[in-house]
């Protein structure tokens, strides 16, 4: 009779594998990523790994959504806080987008992670993409400066910088749409 666990070890355990294909698929991507890799980086059997998981498309989806979905409330706060529209549009920034890159950054396949994820699971990329705007929108308070705003952002990307290239890039860009008060103090 197998041994029940408690819903705490239950969540270790599911914690323990997400991180574990999180590498697995920045490192090999999703293509070259096998159960048996996970079940290994996990320290579990892979029969435990599949009586989790049905198949590897839903720990990936699993992964983004709790790696990435799960960021949507600090966003939503850190869009909505008292501190001036530089500072928040720099926190929802490092929230949703620098800090995930930092651990894609450098591993052979974090390039391809979120463009895999928009074809195996598009609805949760477009939730993602949704909660970006709409904290980028509460900011700057209007379509066409989110749109331009987030292209930018994206464009950023680009060339695969390192974070501190990226920071810096970041915080130009949102000196550009939200000045700081000491700056605006500074411009009149």
């Amino acid at each position: 009779m197998p041994k029940m666990i408690t819903d705490n070890e239950a969540a270790v355990r599911r914690a323990k594998i997400l991180t574990a294909a999180r590498w697995c698929f920045l490192n090999f991507g999703f293509a070259k990523t096998a159960f048996e890799d996970i079940a290994k980086r996990a320290n579990l059997s892979r029969t435990l790994l599949y009586r989790i998981f049905k198949d590897k498309q839903e720990i990936y989806q699993a992964v983004f959504v709790d790696w990435l979905v799960s960021r949507h409330p600090a966003a939503k706060l850190a869009a909505k806080g008292p501190a001036s529209p530089y500072e928040r549009l720099l926190s929802v920034c490092r929230l949703m987008a620098l800090e995930p890159w930092a651990e894609m950054v450098g591993t052979p396949m974090g390039s391809e992670f979120l463009e895999t994820c928009e074809l195996i699971d598009p609805q949760s990329e477009a939730l993602y993409r949704k909660v970006v705007y709409e904290c980028v929108a509460a900011i700057l308070g209007d379509e066409a400066s989110t749109e331009v705003f987030l292209l930018a952002l994206d464009g950023l990307f680009a060339d695969k910088p390192s974070m501190e290239v990226l920071e810096g890039r970041t915080k130009l860009l949102a000196a550009r749409f939200a000045p700081s008060s000491t700056k605006k103090g500074l411009q009149s």
